[in-house]
């Protein structure tokens, strides 16, 4: 998702605002193809909050990935705080689990 809301914003400046969407709407559609089995055969294992931490930890990762590799952003000292509050939404999730 994060090519597909981003992306655009790199190349496709020029392009005009439906090309753009369509675009992106494929883009997203191969991701979900993923994403909704991946969901499905994860909440056999996890509960639904932390499929969603999870999801949000992978999504932030790629996007800082996203940031630096590709759109040659630099990663601040609020991005490393904001990852902070993602590993302790982790643990937190996740420190309920049975034995």
């Amino acid at each position: 998702m994060t090519f597909a809301w981003y992306g655009h914003l790199k190349h496709l400046g020029s392009k005009p605002l439906w090309i753009v969407i369509l675009i992106s709407w494929g883009i997203a559609f191969l991701e979900y193809c993923f994403q909704v089995p991946g969901n499905r055969i994860g909440h056999q294992f996890f509960t639904l909050p932390q499929l969603k931490v999870i999801q949000e930890v992978i999504t932030m990762t790629i996007f800082a990935g996203f940031c630096v590799l590709y759109m040659k952003v630099p990663i601040t000292l609020n991005f490393l705080w904001a990852s902070l509050c993602l590993v302790l939404a982790a643990f937190f999730i996740f420190r309920d689990l049975p034995a």
